[in-house]
């Protein structure tokens, strides 16, 4: 697999983050087997499939939490959440304060950009 067909499921991810991508349909995308994809995305970034999407949607919710006023409960929704009280969990998990410590406060975080790809 090349370079190019891993930043091309980077760069499918990205544009998929909001609508619960899947492996299989990235797979799909690329013309490879899950497994093949799989193991090529964890070998070039670093981490699974699923541990990317995670971290980039909590990154998500968090940019649009200091950059806006909407609520918490739609942010949470709109980036992939099924729950203002998942996001919170996953918020802590991660960052260790709530979202609503998180923005209003002036906590800084280290937030999950999209990855470039690691040979």
């Amino acid at each position: 697999m090349s370079i190019k067909t891993i930043e091309t499921m980077v760069n499918w991810i990205e544009e998929n983050i909001k609508n619960e991508p899947s492996l299989e349909d990235m797979a799909d995308f690329v013309g490879y087997s899950m497994f093949y994809c799989s193991s090529k995305f964890h070998e070039c970034i670093g981490m699974t499939f699923k541990e990317y999407i995670a971290r980039r949607k909590l990154s998500l919710a968090a940019l649009e939490m200091k950059n806006t006023n909407r609520r918490i409960i739609d942010i949470a929704v709109d980036c992939g959440f099924s729950s203002h009280e998942a996001l919170t969990r996953a918020f802590v998990k991660n960052y260790g304060i709530t979202p609503y410590q998180y923005r209003k406060n002036s906590f800084e975080i280290k937030l999950f950009n999209k990855s470039d790809i690691v040979l």
